[in-house]
């Protein structure tokens, strides 16, 4: 009876979830987390190695780009004492063809006593090795981007993670001071965790974090849609005084002024709540609070004055700073009270 043609469908499985498996496919551009799951797979490999009492486990990383030919054989080979071996390919998608052949050769006879891990950060180059994991039933962990509307959600689950309770104002403040790198949000987040006791609290954050947030765009973008025209201003001299640039301040004006229109739209007839998807519901909640004082021909004024602003400060304007302190005047102006 001829075999089945029909290929087995690839597990997919949450960087936080993953389980040790003989091949596991860590694919995504999001780098933090696909470190985190190799590092859990590491350390599964090793946890197993000393239950089962095989020896130290043997760890190997090779990079698929200088990858040598027969190196994976090789390394898959039964040792003289059988220890548990552990491999790791990085840069699936920067693969030599030497590798291309070898992982292929390996995933049609998989070797006992080896997990082999896979790296493919994106692109579409190593099509036919992708294939073949996948035909092979290989765990597929997925580590994709995080857009910036669930960075918070990403916070909210470091705490929880370490089973510790938070605020949502302290993730919202904690995102507006570091900003939207993953790296930097979960070194924040872990600073708070080992450095504070109880429930996380915004008044935490900003012992912590207060001067960072008062040097960014968000703080300057928050007094401006408030009409605080002088404190917008004073934050926006500050912020620049301090060495922030011009671009990441238009930013800020442009992201608030962005979202608070698309919840003013969803009121309408004819957009309703599509206007909002993609939103998180902290972030309409808070465009509501801010949209208080506001008209809707403030509000264009406001949106058309930033978009000026930020043609400027991306080279139209021989004074980036100058525009950047009209842009915030105009905004702080324009709400109605």
């Amino acid at each position: 009876m001829p075999p089945s043609r029909r290929q087995p469908k690839v597990t997919g499985i949450p960087w936080d979830r993953v389980e040790l498996a003989p091949v596991v496919l860590v694919r995504g551009k999001e780098d933090l987390l696909a470190e985190r799951a190799m590092d859990s797979l590491a350390e599964q490999a090793r946890a197993r190695a000393r239950e089962e009492g095989t020896g130290a486990l043997e760890l190997t990383r090779l990079e698929a780009a200088t990858y040598e030919s027969g190196r994976l054989s090789v390394l898959a080979s039964p040792s003289l004492f059988s220890e548990p071996r552990h491999i790791e390919i990085h840069g699936l998608e920067a693969l030599s063809d030497a590798c291309a052949t070898d992982v292929l050769a390996y995933l049609a006879d998989p070797a006992p006593d080896v997990s082999l891990v896979l790296r493919h950060r994106a692109g579409v180059k190593g099509k036919k090795v992708l294939e073949a994991i996948t035909a092979a039933g290989a765990t597929l962990v997925q580590c994709e981007e995080i857009p910036d509307r669930d960075k918070g959600g990403f916070v909210a689950a470091e705490f929880k993670r370490a089973r510790r309770r938070v605020d949502p104002q302290a993730v919202t403040a904690l995102v507006d001071a570091v900003g939207s790198d993953l790296r930097e949000l979960a070194a924040a987040a872990g600073q708070l965790i080992s450095d504070t006791t109880g429930a996380v609290t915004p008044q935490i954050v900003d012992r912590y974090y207060g001067g960072r947030v008062e040097a960014t765009g968000f703080k300057v973008a928050d007094a401006a849609i408030a009409g605080d025209v002088a404190g917008a201003l004073a934050l926006v001299r500050h912020a620049m005084a301090s060495g922030t640039d011009p671009v990441p301040l238009v930013a800020a004006l442009a992201l608030k002024l962005r979202t608070m229109g698309r919840v003013a739209a969803s009121r309408g007839r004819d957009v309703g709540p599509e206007a909002t998807k993609g939103l998180a519901p902290w972030q309409v909640d808070r465009a509501k609070r801010d949209l208080r004082g506001w008209t809707p021909e403030g509000l264009a004024a406001a949106i058309t004055a930033v978009a000026a602003a930020d043609a400027q400060v991306k080279g139209e304007s021989r004074s980036p700073g100058y525009a950047v302190e009209r842009a915030v005047l105009t905004v702080a102006s324009s709400r109605a009270g």
